[in-house]
């Protein structure tokens, strides 16, 4: 999508309340904070805005303050897999920031969103000096590997329903997504978009998810009432 200045160019220094949604600020020490707040710039993205691109070098560790992203990347044939979506509070990148390798997947917003970036010296600065830096990442890597073996996993279902109760799960993963907390704010379509089925298709599976107790479907977003139904092999076979 095309818009007067670039999703760069449109960089900005974060507010108060942008850094009380950034997660991994609380557990550093007060210079480590400083130098982190100094260095945290935020970005207006418009939906389709891509945030990074396949084979671009790795110059900021994102995470998403406000609005839903998607991760994904093109095959040989020109078709789009999406790993995951990205709601409020998660970070991602971690392995290609620490790596400082090109990256291997796309980021696009699927709606106006704000997006924080951390410069990758500053990322390996608090590597080598703090702890609780430390502790946070660490925790992001293990659970971002269980994140994409549960999406192999999805990828192979065949059941529509258990697809779009899975997915809904990992959103609701409160290490790697902390701002999501009860409530996710995301419409039909784009949930659409992540599970990679038919907007017509997703009501469906959200009207059965509802009709198990697992969800409640409210104004402008999800709200969940079961998260672990939601992985549940026993939940699975009565959708099924």
């Amino acid at each position: 999508m095309t818009h007067d200045l670039s999703l760069h160019q449109r960089r900005r220094p974060p507010t108060g309340e942008e850094l009380d949604g950034i997660p991994w600020l609380a557990p550093l020490q007060s210079v480590e904070r400083e130098r982190a707040v100094a260095s945290l710039l935020v970005g207006d993205a418009m939906a389709g805005d891509f945030v990074c691109r396949v084979g671009r070098p790795v110059t900021y560790w994102f995470g998403v303050v406000e609005g839903l992203l998607k991760m994904s990347s093109d095959n040989a044939q020109g078709q789009t897999m999406t790993f995951t979506g990205v709601p409020p509070g998660g970070w991602f990148g971690e392995g290609t920031a620490l790596k400082r390798e090109p990256y291997r997947y796309n980021i696009q917003a699927l709606r106006k969103s704000v997006v924080a970036g951390l410069p990758i010296d500053t990322f390996h600065w608090l590597l080598d000096h703090s702890i609780g830096f430390n502790r946070f990442v660490m925790n992001q890597l293990n659970e971002r590997l269980a994140q994409f073996i549960a999406a192999r996993e999805i990828d192979r279902l065949n059941n529509p329903d258990v697809r779009v109760a899975r997915s809904l799960a990992s959103l609701f993963n409160p290490v790697l997504y902390p701002g999501v907390g009860e409530v996710l704010r995301i419409t039909q379509q784009e949930l659409a978009y992540l599970v990679g089925l038919s907007r017509q298709r997703v009501n469906e599976a959200l009207a059965a998810l509802e009709r198990q107790g697992a969800i409640r479907i409210e104004y402008g977003g999800l709200r969940v009432l079961d998260v672990s139904a939601l992985r549940s092999s026993i939940f699975a076979r009565n959708l099924g």
